[in-house]
């Protein structure tokens, strides 16, 4: 059986290969790292032979092992460890407006980072940026480039999940599916730290844009399940309310 990721295990340097064999390569077998990471790994990042790495699939398995050979468009490790992610009792899923410039973006890297399991970009009725089908499809390719890069940078063998976007009469309906919603509001009666969690099951967490959720979808949203809390005394920005939330429920 793999062994969970630990600490010193995941600090060597992790690459994510889509056609990572199932089940996982034996102790003693080779893996070739090949397309764009093998030649990121050997040009960009300079890996040479000797060195230990990871490679992951991206959903939660791994190999580890040290580099045998290095080309300029690839590299070959010879297995020896498996590893698989934790199965954790919550599963978080990040609901993350549409917002200006990078703010998205930088939403998704943080909210990686942190652990988050999925992310749903949503179409809020202030958000200034609105995805066409085009430009949806360039923002979700951007959003998924981010959440890969942000899951290898912090060692994270799980990439998250992005999903279509969403309009509110969407989301409504995927409140339905949650074991628990909350939503980010600076009026909320409650505090985050006044939620009960369940013990196990999927927490969603919805972070409105920059010029806040509209009251109209305030009350629909609520009235569908969702609880509105507080997460600080001022009014964070989008790209930084959902990471404070997520850390702030992880820790418990």
């Amino acid at each position: 059986m793999p062994s969970p990721a630990s600490r010193n295990v995941t600090s060597a340097p992790l690459f994510f290969l889509d056609t990572l064999a199932d089940p996982l390569p034996q102790i003693g077998a080779q893996v070739q790292l090949d397309g764009d990471e093998g030649r990121h790994a050997a040009v960009v990042r300079r890996i040479r032979s000797g060195e230990t790495i990871l490679i992951g699939d991206g959903r939660g398995r791994a190999v580890g092992g040290v580099v045998t050979e290095v080309s300029k468009a690839s590299l070959v490790i010879t297995v020896d460890r498996q590893l698989a992610a934790a199965e954790p009792a919550r599963r978080y899923l990040g609901v993350q407006a549409l917002a200006k410039g990078d703010r998205g973006q930088l939403a998704v890297e943080m909210l990686t980072e942190v652990g988050v399991a999925e992310i749903i970009p949503w179409q809020a009725a202030r958000s200034i940026v609105h995805w066409s089908s085009e430009q949806g499809d360039k923002g979700l390719s951007r959003w998924r480039a981010t959440a890969r890069e942000a899951a290898k940078q912090s060692r994270r063998l799980n990439v998250p999940v992005l999903r279509e976007p969403v309009t509110t009469a969407d989301l409504i309906d995927v409140v339905q599916n949650v074991d628990l919603a909350l939503i980010l509001h600076e009026e909320a009666p409650d505090s985050l730290a006044d939620v009960d969690l369940p013990e196990r099951g999927t927490v969603m967490i919805i972070i409105g844009p920059e010029g806040g959720i509209a009251p109209a979808e305030l009350t629909e949203l609520t009235a569908a399940g969702t609880r509105p809390v507080r997460i600080s005394d001022g009014i964070l920005r989008t790209s930084t309310a959902g990471v404070v939330a997520l850390a702030g429920l992880m820790s418990r």
